[in-house]
């Protein structure tokens, strides 16, 4: 099913005190995009900061979708070019140790200078913080708006779904008292040819057998085009499709089979049919079943 979600998430918001204060004006944005698909298709566009937290994102998501083809888009932003990153307590302290050490070697180096430990810890910063909680969060709280607003369009599709199958039963209702009419007057309508053709013949067979091989064709014929089974079927699998959107849950291969098997009812029907009405109604019927499928593909 389809569905959208976004978070921004700012600076303390999932993270520790420190890693807060490093971040600086720092922002770290989420966005979670799913369409229809029969299956889990996965894709991540992740900032350099947040690429390694790939697998984890992907073990959250796999927990909770089931199917759909989802985009997953993540990244860290400031608020301004120009900012300045605060570098921490711990850069400071590698900085001077680095300094003195650099220094015990050669005694002359100059000291490093206010800027130049504000570049270090601005092009330094990324791997400083520790976006793993802040990702952990805003992934969560996405996926609550997502499943929500999949939830949504659920409930749609189940009363589109319900109200299809309402359809399809009316249609079946028209088709059940044809049956028996239709075999009948086709069972007529051949032995009546039969005679007439018996009549063309000059009595070349008698009278009795050629009513009894008549009644035999007839009767198999009729045979032949009678959709009874078709349509006992057909209320059986309407039957189970309703269960099944009506008990909710996990129910979109099973729905995605049933749609199957009320389409290989349908064209039965129409193939069977020995009467203009009876087409009709298996035209309209693959129609709505159709219009089912569709829907029912996006269904988990």
């Amino acid at each position: 099913m389809t569905g959208y979600a976004s978070v921004q998430s700012s600076p303390g918001q999932g993270m520790a005190g420190n890693e807060a204060k490093a971040s600086g004006a720092s922002r770290l944005g989420l966005e979670i995009r799913s369409v229809n698909s029969r299956f889990l298709d996965l894709t991540f566009r992740l900032g350099d900061e947040l690429r390694a937290h790939e697998p984890a994102l992907r073990e959250l998501i796999t927990a909770r979708l089931k199917r759909g083809k989802v985009e997953v888009r993540g990244g860290v932003e400031g608020t301004g070019h120009d900012a300045v990153r605060e570098p921490t307590a711990r850069m400071l302290q590698r900085l001077g140790s680095v300094q003195d050490h650099v220094r015990s070697w050669m005694p002359d180096a100059p000291a490093l200078t206010v800027a130049e430990i504000l570049r270090l810890a601005s092009a330094d910063g990324s791997g400083e913080v520790d976006w793993g909680e802040a990702v952990t969060a805003a992934a969560k709280r996405a996926l609550d708006d997502l499943m929500a607003a999949r939830e949504r369009e659920g409930k749609r599709l189940a009363e589109m779904l319900l109200g299809h199958l309402a359809q399809l039963r009316a249609l079946a209702q028209q088709a059940q008292p044809l049956v028996p009419q239709l075999v009948e007057q086709q069972r007529q309508r051949f032995l009546d040819r039969w005679k007439e053709a018996m009549g063309l013949a000059e009595g070349t067979a008698t009278p009795e057998a050629a009513q009894d091989r008549a009644l035999t064709e007839a009767t198999a014929y009729a045979i032949r085009i009678d959709v009874a089974e078709e349509l006992t079927r057909l209320a059986a699998h309407l039957d189970e499709i309703e269960r099944l959107v009506k008990k909710g849950g996990e129910i979109g291969k099973r729905a995605d089979f049933l749609i199957q098997e009320l389409h290989r009812e349908a064209n039965t029907l129409g193939s069977k049919s020995a009467a203009l009405e009876l087409t009709r109604i298996s035209v309209d019927m693959k129609v709505l079943i159709e219009q089912m499928r569709e829907q029912v593909q996006n269904l988990e």
